[in-house]
Order: C-alpha cells, then structure tokens, then sequence
C-alpha cells in the first residue's frame, strides 16, 4: 500500500488531482448536510448540467471554460432561489426544466461544432488530467470560506436549515445565507466537474450526508461525520481507481455507495434489536 501512495504522488498531475478532490470533498458534504436537510438537494443535479453546458459553449468559443463557467452558475443558482420562492412553481420542477434544457444545449453545442475539439465525454465523467494549479488554489479558497463560516456561524446556519422563517424572525440575514451556499455551490459544483464530471458530482452533495444521518441524530455530529466520511470515500476511491486502472469519478461515488448501504443496514439492525 505505501509503494502505491508513493507511486501515486510522485506524479504531479495525480498529485493535484487528490489535493483539489479533498477540498471540494470537504466542501460539498459540508453544504450537502444544509441542502440535504432543507430537502434542495437535487439543486446540484440542475447546476450541474448548467455547468456542462456552460463548459461546452466556452469550449466551443474558445473561451477559458473555467472562468466562463463560474459566473453563468452562479447566475443560475441564484435563479434557482429566487424561482423557489414563487409558490405557483415548485422549485424541484425547475430544477427539472433546468438540467433537461441545459444538457440539450450542451449536446446540441457539441454536435454542431465543426473545427474544434469539443471533449464532451470528459465533461459528462471527468478527468483527472484536467485539474489545473489555478483550480486548486480556487477549492482552497472555497474551502477556507467554508468552514469559517461554519465555525462562526454554526448556530445561524442550524436554524436557516431547520426553520428558516423562525431564523428570519430572529434577525439572521436568511438571504445572505442563501446567497453565500448558493455561490459556495456553484463553484463547487464547477470545480467538482474536472474531476466526477456532470454525471456524478452532485453525489458528493448528497451521499455523505445520508450516511452521516444514519450514523448521528445530532446537527453538529452529522456535519462532522459527513465531512469525515466524504474524505475518506474520496481517499479510497481515487487511490482504488489508480490500482484498478478505473475511472476515478465513478470509483469515488461506488465507495460512497458502499459506504452509505453498510450504515443504512447497521442502522437498520440496531433499531431492530
């Protein structure tokens, strides 16, 4: 096993590929436990696709996908929150309407474009090659936010994930918060692509958090275990995916997978004792 870490980070490309995979693994079960718990988890799925469909446009036009992505995302998610505040539509509708259109768009892109390479199945599943020095500085600086705000703010965000109009009518800037995580998860969702691709990041939002609550009845423990958990779900995979010569995104999610049966059938046994 320590010959194949040592091989594993002695190259530079897998090297960075694990440093931003961390960070965004970190990132994305701390926001997936808020998204989780308000039942808006499915809003990484419509992003996503919005991601890739950004990211063939710009690719398209010869434009840095990164930082042509960014900034249409975040637009989106902001869309997104302000559509879910209109109760004659449900937001998990639009979230619908939004990943089937965007994904169109983002085939329809590919198809038609004469001239220049279009990578679209790297889009759709990863790529580790893909993970630039620019990314990683950027999930670091997410991450940082993060979990700052988690640190001076956990109490704020307990109640915005419980009872939302109880915390507006204490004081707490409801929609400040819901800015900040929508633009946290924009980016995430973003970065995420390089490496699990439209296919599978919104996993990273989601898996984590249903294993933790099978494992914690707390707020504060759930959050703890589910970063635990998606750390170590991506640690397994990506060295899993290197051994077994497999694509890394869906090694990643399989182990989340796995992960999120034991707990669940655990949870299971011990209720029925």
């Amino acid at each position: 096993m320590l010959n194949l870490l040592t091989e594993i980070f002695s190259y530079d490309f897998l090297t960075r590929a694990f440093l931003a995979g961390a960070l965004i693994s970190i990132v994305a079960a701390l926001v997936g436990v808020t998204l989780v718990l308000k039942k808006s988890a499915m809003i990484g799925d419509g992003l996503s696709h919005t991601a890739l469909s950004a990211f063939t446009i710009a690719t398209a036009l010869g434009f840095a996908p990164l930082w042509f992505s960014l900034p249409v995302v975040i637009i989106t998610s902001f869309v997104i929150l302000k559509l879910s505040t209109n109760r004659k539509f449900r937001g998990d509708a639009w979230i619908a309407v939004l990943a089937a259109g965007s994904l169109a768009i983002g085939t329809l892109t590919a198809s038609l474009t004469t001239g220049i390479n279009v990578d679209f199945t790297s889009f759709l599943f990863g790529s580790i090659l893909a993970v630039s020095t620019q990314e990683i500085i950027l999930s670091l600086i997410v991450a940082i936010v993060c979990i700052l705000l988690y640190l001076f703010s956990f109490n704020r965000i307990f109640a915005i994930t419980f009872d939302e109009e109880f915390a507006r009518s204490i004081g707490i800037k409801t929609n400040l918060y819901s800015a900040i995580f929508s633009i946290i998860c924009s980016v995430i969702i973003v970065l995420g692509m390089r490496l699990l691709g439209t296919l599978l990041i919104s996993s990273l939002l989601i898996f984590p958090t249903l294993t933790a609550m099978q494992l914690s009845r707390t707020f504060r423990g759930v959050v703890f275990s589910s970063v635990i958990i998606s750390l170590l779900a991506f640690a397994i995979g990506f060295v899993l995916s290197y051994a077994l010569n497999a694509p890394t995104g869906a090694s990643i999610v399989v182990v989340n997978l796995i992960f999120l049966l034991f707990a669940f059938i655990s949870h299971q046994l011990l209720h029925k004792t």
